[in-house]
């Protein structure tokens, strides 16, 4: 009985690990058409798993380096030489596309049918360094992002964008243009009164009042009363 039990602890964990990596990568599976195949191979074969851990080799190397995939040749034969979100066209309901992309194409293990062209693909990741990639949605004449109701690209993907091409810009990786600004001497002397001694307002030397219109205030005597009634402790005799 106790070898029975030891000899099934030991099967169970030489299959540990490779369901871990089945586990980990269901998404990117159910995405990549590699790992696609008729419902007769069966789930869990030995077939099945050789192809998987060979999609997570691979998925692991573009991880450390996602700027390999576009110098592939699996990336030429897809794309070309036309950027990811070429063609892309979301489903939608009626003949009028919908005025905002969808928050999210991957939810947990759910996919959305015709997800956006970065959740598509599980190669593509979005990192600073991945300047080919970053290039594809900043428009060559404005230099500004593409917006998301012409790329396609769900609102998570295209907050990643954002964020990674500010990155890039700030460490020298992307160019951006600065508008030229023509500078003269003026701007930085100090010979105009904005930054010059300023003199003493006329009215303060006169004595007057700092508003000319508040010295013609009449108050109510009804009033002044209701205040020194109410202070009068705080108030001198001849006030």
């Amino acid at each position: 009985m106790a070898a029975s039990v030891t000899a099934a602890v030991g099967a169970l964990s030489r299959l540990s690990r490779p369901l871990c990596c089945l586990h980990r990568l269901v998404v990117s599976s159910r995405l990549d058409p590699r790992l696609r195949g008729p419902p007769s191979h069966g789930f869990g074969t030995a077939a099945w798993l050789q192809k998987e851990q060979k999609v997570v080799a691979e998925a692991s190397r573009y991880t450390k380096q996602p700027w390999a995939y576009l110098e592939s040749t699996e990336y030429e034969e897809r794309y070309g030489s036309s950027p990811v979100w070429s063609g892309y066209r979301r489903n939608h309901k009626g003949s009028i596309p919908p005025q905002k992309t969808r928050k999210t194409c991957i939810r947990g293990e759910k996919v959305s049918g015709n997800p956006c062209p970065i959740c598509r693909d599980p190669n593509i990741i979005i990192h600073p360094q991945n300047v080919a990639l970053l290039e594809q949605f900043i428009s060559p004449h404005s230099g500004m992002v593409h917006d998301t109701h012409l790329t396609g690209v769900c609102r998570k993907q295209q907050k990643k964008l954002l964020e990674a091409i500010t990155t890039a810009r700030d460490e020298g990786l992307l160019q951006f243009q600065i508008p030229y600004v023509e500078f003269s001497g003026e701007d930085y002397s100090n010979s105009h009164d904005a930054v010059g001694s300023t003199p003493r307002p006329p009215a303060l030397t006169d004595g007057d009042t700092w508003y000319k219109w508040y010295s013609e205030i009449i108050p109510d005597e009804k009033e002044v009363a209701k205040v020194r009634k109410t202070y009068k402790a705080y108030l001198k005799q001849g006030c």
